[in-house]
């Protein structure tokens, strides 16, 4: 079977004797450098704009939450006592309400009570609060994935600003 070999063609920035000899030229800074640092660059920026805001996220919901002055009911799992003002103690909180509207209400939710029923109010604030409280959880899960992420792309920004040729500024 006949080869189909392609031919080597070299490019600009590929090395060459120089005058015959046998040493070879210093490689010629590309295009390709510059535009991988600029690349490199604006991920490093991107990445630092997202651990921002996911700093800047998580102090808003801790500071709000701790705003409400909410304790940790006594009997909860964990944290009891303690002020809400983070997402495990707003989770814990969370779960003991919907404990104590399910002990108020025989075991039934909001959904399953008769519309006459005086306890169907309190269930539904049970839920409303819980609802609250995990929308919390929920904004520090995402302002960490933010500043991971953020992270994640500054260290890509370093290496690919790394790549670039030693002599490119």
């Amino acid at each position: 079977m006949a080869s189909t070999a392609i031919p080597y063609v070299p490019r600009s920035t590929d090395t060459a004797p120089v005058n015959g000899s046998s040493e070879h030229a210093m490689a010629t800074p590309s295009h390709t450098d510059g535009r991988v640092g600029l690349l490199g660059m604006l991920v490093i920026v991107a990445g630092l704009i997202l651990v921002l805001s996911g700093a800047g996220t998580w102090v808003m919901v801790q500071t709000s939450l701790a705003g409400e002055n909410i304790t940790v009911a006594e009997d909860a799992a964990r944290f009891g006592g303690q002020q809400v003002n983070g997402p495990l103690t707003a989770y814990y909180e969370a779960d003991i309400i919907e404990h104590h509207a399910l002990e108020a209400s025989g075991g039934k939710t909001y959904a399953e009570l008769d519309r006459e029923d005086p306890v169907r109010a309190t269930v539904m604030n049970g839920s409303f609060l819980r609802a609250s409280l995990f929308t919390s959880v929920v904004s520090f899960g995402i302002a960490a994935m933010a500043m991971g992420l953020g992270i994640v792309f500054i260290l890509i920004g370093v290496a690919l600003r790394a790549l670039r040729s030693p002599n490119i500024a």
